[in-house]
């Protein structure tokens, strides 16, 4: 599973999330490599909003957690960072690719174990957890509903199930940096907010929803147990990883949605990305700013 690149938003919070659409790219051509080393900076740079979450979820679990599933795992970051709060769980790393789960088991020296599973065809083969995390990976899920259910139907009794989704898109400027018109980051979440929904169109099996998470896990047969939105916050001047993360995502930006930008936030858009003191791997107003809302329900 692989987080979408439609939308920052729901690629930062997430994480990972990952459901292995990668809009048309055959997975033969993708440089799983790349991809791998962005989705590891990403979990790293909401490193402390993840274990501020897992620490709030063993105080939610009543009983003993044996068994963690990461759903959409990626390359085992957010799963190794919940194999050091649940000490004495075996913590899988489920993932569609078997690129990014032999990634996320020799980063982890072995402490993870990994499975492979395409989803939601797959949900079967998860096997009985008393957690599951799943971190932007159900938006990625033509029916969410329908796998929110699954996921319920292989927790043990007693489990949690923690869905982190929604919470906020980054911010990484001032409203007025300089450049163009101010609000440049506010058209471009606009932008992508379509995008994203065009991506969930075209999902195979899409079912529209109202994101109402609390009322879905309760359909799900789940009973709700809380929300909590976590800050990520990496204040100026930013450390040279998390200007080059950025930059990347910004170049990614660049890519899909030039085409639906007016000619000024482009000019905007390619000045952040030149390596020049106008660009996001110089300018010392550049911060990360944004926000992770896990949502959580505990099966009867």
């Amino acid at each position: 599973m692989h987080k979408d690149q439609h939308q920052d938003q729901h690629q930062d919070q997430d994480q990972h999330r990952h459901a292995g659409h990668h809009h048309g790219v055959p997975a033969a051509d993708m440089d799983w490599d790349a991809l791998a080393a962005h989705l590891e900076r990403e979990a790293e740079l909401r490193g402390g909003a993840v274990d501020e979450a897992a620490r709030w979820l063993a105080g939610l679990h009543d009983g003993a957690v044996r068994r963690v599933l990461d759903v959409g795992s990626g390359p085992g970051v957010i799963a190794a960072m919940l194999a050091e709060v649940f000490t004495g769980a075996e913590v899988v790393a489920v993932d569609r690719s078997a690129a990014l789960l032999e990634r996320a088991g020799a980063r982890s020296g072995g402490r993870l174990s990994v499975q492979q599973a395409d989803l939601p065809a797959e949900f079967g083969k998860l096997g009985e957890a008393d957690l599951i995390w799943s971190g932007n990976a159900i938006h990625h899920l033509g029916d969410q509903q329908a796998a929110l259910a699954s996921l319920a139907g292989v927790l043990s009794p007693g489990g949690l199930l923690a869905v982190a989704e929604s919470g906020l898109p980054p911010r990484y400027l001032p409203r007025h940096f300089g450049l163009g018109r101010p609000g440049f980051q506010a058209r471009m979440d606009a932008v992508q907010e379509d995008g994203f929904a065009a991506m969930r169109a075209e999902l195979p099996g899409a079912v529209e929803e109202v994101e109402d998470w609390a009322a879905m896990l309760e359909r799900a047969g789940l009973t709700p147990s809380g929300t909590r939105t976590f800050l990520v916050e990496h204040r100026a001047p930013l450390a040279r990883p998390v200007r080059e993360y950025l930059h990347t995502q910004l170049d990614r930006r660049r890519e899909q949605l030039a085409e639906h930008l007016d000619p000024e936030d482009r000019a905007t858009l390619d000045a952040l990305l030149a390596d020049a003191p106008t660009g996001v791997l110089h300018r010392p107003d550049a911060f990360y700013l944004s926000a992770m809302t896990v949502h959580t329900a505990r099966k009867s």
